[in-house]
């Protein structure tokens, strides 16, 4: 007789979830955010949607531990409706004029560098992506709030003034740490294909 599957398991087939559904709202805000900085340039709905971007990427992970509803697709969806409001948003705000073009630079050196290890783990059975490194969470964490910021700091007003120190301290931050858990990664598929290669490759990692 098989055994029930266990409720983990069954968390991990959900589609439709609560944290699922918070890195939904936080994709679909990437085309609306785009259009109030590029077009109208609205930077007052703009910068709510940041806010609204920031909030729901903490929760979707806080509550989907608190309410045991870790699925396949949101260990997709999550990383995934990061990179897109990191990209966009370095990107309009490039485009803006708000951030110089050689952050923009280092940031994406940095994602197409990971790129070349697609192949690989997925050869050695570990999908697109090995699990995040805390330091890349905390990395996405504070770009996410510099993005915010840096959007506040238009104009010459007490507040825009106030926000630009506040700003580019998350944007440091968030970039050395951004590529220090590069560094780790690397270090971390530099480490799975030696024992690949030795004939001792440990099992794929299961997702935080």
């Amino acid at each position: 007789m098989s055994e029930l599957p266990s409720a983990k398991e069954i968390a991990s087939d959900r589609l439709w979830t609560i944290p699922n559904a918070l890195s939904t709202l936080r994709l679909l805000g990437v085309p609306v955010f785009l259009y109030l900085v590029l077009g109208p340039e609205a930077d007052g709905w703009a910068l709510i949607i940041l806010m609204v971007g920031g909030a729901t990427d903490y929760l979707d992970g806080k509550l989907a531990r608190m309410l045991n509803q870790t699925s396949a697709l949101g260990a997709l969806l999550d990383p995934l409706a990061d990179r897109l409001y990191i990209a966009s948003t370095l990107i309009a705000l490039t485009i803006r004029g708000i951030v110089p073009w050689w952050l923009l630079l280092i940031l994406v050196l940095r994602d197409l560098a990971l790129l070349t290890t697609v192949p690989g783990l997925r050869r050695m059975g570990f999908g697109n992506a090995l699990p995040v490194h805390f330091l890349g969470k905390a990395a996405t964490f504070n770009l996410l709030y510099a993005f915010p910021f840096l959007l506040a700091t238009t104009g010459d007003t007490w507040f825009a003034t106030a926000c630009r120190p506040v700003a580019w301290a998350f944007v440091i931050w968030g970039t050395v740490l951004y590529w220090y858990a590069a560094i780790l990664y690397f270090q971390q598929y530099r480490q799975l294909s030696a024992d690949e290669r030795a004939g001792r490759l440990p099992p794929p990692l299961s997702a935080p």
